[in-house]
């Protein structure tokens, strides 16, 4: 996997991590910079973690799937971009989204829920022979510096630009999949 296809599953990971970065800047009358980097390490350092997670577990039971890797790859991007897709298109209101105090306790919670999907796309990372470190460093920073980037917009812009970035995610990430799969199967090279 070369470093632009890892470039785009990382964005498309961030998206999630960005949205509701995004709802954190709404709760800022004020901008506040070392909020905004205290949010954007919390979504960034998850989002780095649990692929390497996912990886290592994936690597346990490489042996058992190799022949039948390319469609679990398939599958998990294309379960998490569609669930992504689908929260796109889901209203919530802005006292929903911009409702909360600002607690650690909250950001973590926050923080594993947005990287879920990342564990997952580790455990693809085992058996499609990812160099794992480079990946999830890749991952992690450009989480992080999105997530920072949606504090900042949406302290300035309010959250028009929520499901459109989930949206894009979605689409980035079954995109990703079905390449995957496609190669594997012989039908591009």
């Amino acid at each position: 996997m070369g470093f632009w296809e890892l470039f785009l599953i990382a964005v498309g990971l961030s998206m999630d991590a960005f949205a509701v970065a995004l709802c954190k800047g709404l709760e800022m009358q004020k901008l506040q910079l070392r909020r905004a980097w205290i949010i954007a390490v919390f979504f960034g350092g998850f989002q780095g973690l649990m692929p390497l997670i996912g990886w290592l577990l994936g690597r346990q039971f490489e042996a058992y799937i190799t022949n039948i890797d390319h469609w679990i790859a398939f599958v998990l991007l294309a379960i998490i971009g569609g669930k992504m897709i689908v929260e796109s298109f889901k209203k919530t209101s802005e006292a929903e989204d911009a409702g909360a105090a600002f607690s650690y306790k909250e950001l973590l919670v926050l923080a594993i829920a947005t990287s879920i999907d990342a564990l997952a796309v580790g455990i693809t990372f085992a058996f499609l022979q990812v160099n794992i470190l480079p990946s999830v460093t890749l991952i992690a920073v450009t989480t992080l510096l999105l997530s920072f980037a949606g504090v900042l917009i949406g302290q300035k812009f309010g959250s028009k630009f929520k499901n459109k970035a989930e949206l894009a995610g979605g689409i980035i990430l079954i995109g990703i999949g079905l390449k995957i799969l496609l190669e594997h199967l012989g039908v591009i090279g």
